[in-house]
C-alpha cells in the first residue's frame, strides 16, 4: 500500500478548509434583504431633487481627494446618529439652553465631518430648494464614503425627516457600543435593535478605515498587556501610545487603513484588532466563524455589510409629517428664523429672475 505523500495530506487539509468555508458562506447567504420602512422610498427625490445623489458624490470626490480620512469620519457620523435616537440627524444639532448636545457626550467628542454635511446641505438646497433632509444627506454621505474608499456601492432608501431634539448624555452612552466592550455585550446591546450576529460583525467592518485615539485602547496595553493581542502589534502600539493617557492617534486597520476592504477581518485573525470590541469578535464562539468567512471572501463581507447598513439606516426614522427638513443642519428651524427668512427671500428672488 502506497504511503500518503505530503501533497495528498495537503489536498485533504485544503478540501476540509474549503468545505468548511462554503458551509459558512452558504449559511450567511440565505439572509433576506431588510424591508423598507413605511414612508421611505428608493426613489423619494426622483421628482423633487433628481440630482441629489450626484451632487453629494461629486462634492465628496473633491473632499476625499484632499483628505481621504474624512470618509471614515462621515461613516462614523452616520453610525453615531442612527444608534442614538434613530437616523434623525440629531447628532448634528448644537447644544442649547435645554442642555448639552449629543456632540458633548464622551463617545462623540472626537466626531468630525459636521461642516462637510452642512456644505453638502447648502449645495443640495441651492439646487432643489429645502426638500432634502440632513438625515438623508448623512446617510448618502456615509454610502459614498464607503464606495469612494473602495467599498461597495448600494442604494439607500430615502425620505427621512430631521429630528426636533437631541438625546441626553445618558441615552447617548447607553446606545453607543464602547471600544472596551466585549462581543457578548455588543451582541446583546444590538440585538435590541434587531441586529443579528452577522449584522454586528459586518457593521464592525466599518473599522477597516479610520483612526483612533490612544485613550480608546490603552487599557489593553497598560498596566498589563491583553493576552489576546499579538506581541509585535502591542509593541508597535506602545511606541505610538507610550503612556495610558497618550493623546496620539493610530490607524484602525494596519493593512490598508484608507481602503474599504476585508483586511480588518484578517487583522482580527492575526490578533491585530485595535479595540477589545474588535478582537473579541474572533474570540467569541458566536462570531468567530463569521469573521473567518469575511476574511477569506470580500464579496461576502460587502454583501452583508450592505444589508446591515440599509437596516441600520432605517432605525427609528421620522417620515411624513413628523420632524422637519432643517435649513441648517446644526439648528432646529424653530431656533433659526432669521436664516429661514433669508432662504425664503433668496428662493423667491431666484424664482422671479427665472420667470423674468
Amino acid at each position: 500500500m502506497a504511503k500518503p505523500t505530503f501533497f495528498t495530506a495537503f489536498l485533504l487539509i485544503s478540501s476540509l478548509y474549503i468545505s468548511s468555508y462554503f458551509s459558512v458562506s452558504k449559511a450567511y447567504d440565505s439572509a433576506p434583504s431588510p424591508p423598507i420602512v413605511s414612508g421611505l422610498s428608493w426613489t423619494f427625490y426622483q421628482k423633487s431633487c433628481p440630482k441629489v445623489e450626484s451632487i453629494i458624490r461629486k462634492q465628496l470626490q473633491k473632499v476625499f481627494k484632499e483628505d481621504i480620512g474624512q470618509a471614515a469620519a462621515l461613516l462614523r457620523l452616520h453610525f453615531h446618529d442612527c444608534f442614538v435616537q434613530g437616523c434623525d440627524a440629531s447628532v448634528l444639532l448644537d447644544g442649547s439652553a435645554s442642555g448639552p448636545s449629543e456632540q458633548d457626550a464622551p463617545p462623540n467628542l472626537t466626531l468630525r465631518g459636521f461642516k462637510i454635511i452642512n456644505d453638502l446641505r447648502a449645495l443640495v438646497h441651492k439646487a432643489c430648494g429645502r426638500v432634502v433632509s440632513c438625515a438623508d444627506i448623512v446617510a448618502l454621505a456615509a454610502r459614498d464614503s464607503v464606495y469612494l474608499s473602495g467599498g461597495p456601492d448600494y442604494d439607500v432608501p430615502l425620505g427621512r425627516r430631521d429630528g426636533l431634539s437631541f438625546a441626553t448624555r445618558d441615552a447617548t452612552l447607553q446606545n453607543l457600543p464602547a471600544p472596551f466592550h466585549n462581543a457578548s455585550t455588543i451582541l446583546s446591546s444590538l440585538a435590541t435593535k434587531k441586529f443579528d450576529p452577522t449584522d454586528v460583525v459586518a457593521l464592525s467592518g466599518g473599522h477597516t478605515i479610520g483612526i483612533s485615539h490612544c485613550s480608546s485602547f490603552t487599557r489593553r496595553l497598560y498596566p498589563t498587556q491583553d493576552r489576546s493581542m499579538d506581541q509585535t502589534f502591542a509593541k508597535n502600539l506602545k511606541g505610538v501610545c507610550p503612556t495610558q493617557d497618550s493623546s496620539n492617534t493610530t490607524v484602525l486597520d494596519i493593512r490598508s487603513p484608507n481602503k474599504f476592504d476585508n483586511k480588518y477581518y484578517v487583522d482580527l485573525m492575526n490578533r491585530q484588532g485595535l479595540f477589545t470590541s474588535d478582537q473579541d469578535l474572533y474570540t467569541n464562539s458566536r462570531t468567530r466563524s463569521i469573521v473567518t468567512s469575511f476574511a477569506v471572501n470580500q464579496t461576502l463581507f460587502f454583501d452583508k455589510f450592505v444589508v446591515a447598513m440599509v437596516k441600520m439606516s432605517q432605525l427609528s426614522v421620522l417620515t411624513g409629517n413628523t420632524g422637519e427638513i432643517r435649513a441648517n443642519c446644526s439648528v432646529r428651524n424653530a431656533n433659526n428664523m432669521p436664516f429661514l427668512a433669508s432662504v425664503v427671500e433668496e428662493e423667491v428672488g431666484e424664482k422671479a429672475r427665472s420667470e423674468y
